[in-house]
């Protein structure tokens, strides 16, 4: 049984996105997927179809890439969202150049009033080098504060090395 904030993170194609939608899945409520990635071109519409495969049927898909915020707080309280994933989502906030901290304000705001359960995906960016600009460090330093203020609000957290979860906070669901 999910709780009402499972937060997943984990590097890129570690496996985190399956993991969830395996969550998600194992549930028999109705499932939303709030999608924040934009295709900006034909590797990204790829990607986003490769998802969408492995998804399968039985999901409604809502396509969010600036304000997941809305979407979460007029679910139905007896489905529940996967939202993949809030890194995009904070790159698309930032070229947007929209205030981050109101954004992520919003959104833990929502994530919190939202009337189902939650799994929320997202990226560890600070295990790598620092970055050689200026944007990537913003990006990078906002990327890592949104993550704890995450994980403090979830009630449960996941790691995922290699398509393994590692449970940080609380049990494996």
């Amino acid at each position: 049984m999910l709780h009402h904030l499972t937060f997943i993170l984990g590097g890129a194609a570690s496996g985190k996105s399956a993991y969830a939608e395996g969550l998600v899945n194992n549930t028999s409520k109705p499932k939303t997927y709030i999608a924040t990635a934009q295709p900006f071109d034909d590797e990204m519409r790829q990607k986003i179809a490769a998802h969408k495969t492995a998804r399968g049927t039985g999901w409604t898909t809502i396509e969010a890439p600036l304000d997941p915020a809305a979407i979460l707080v007029a679910q139905d309280p007896a489905g529940v969202v996967l939202l993949d994933c809030v890194t995009l989502w904070l790159t698309n906030v930032l070229l947007a150049d929209q205030d981050v901290a109101a954004a992520g304000d919003g959104l833990l705001a929502a994530l919190a009033a939202c009337p189902c359960p939650v799994v929320v995906v997202s990226n560890e960016v600070g295990q790598g080098i620092v970055p050689d600009n200026a944007l990537s460090r913003r990006f990078r330093a906002a990327q890592g504060h949104l993550n704890q203020r995450l994980a403090r609000q979830a009630d449960t957290v996941v790691a995922v090395m290699a398509g393994l979860p590692l449970a940080l906070k609380e049990d494996l669901p």
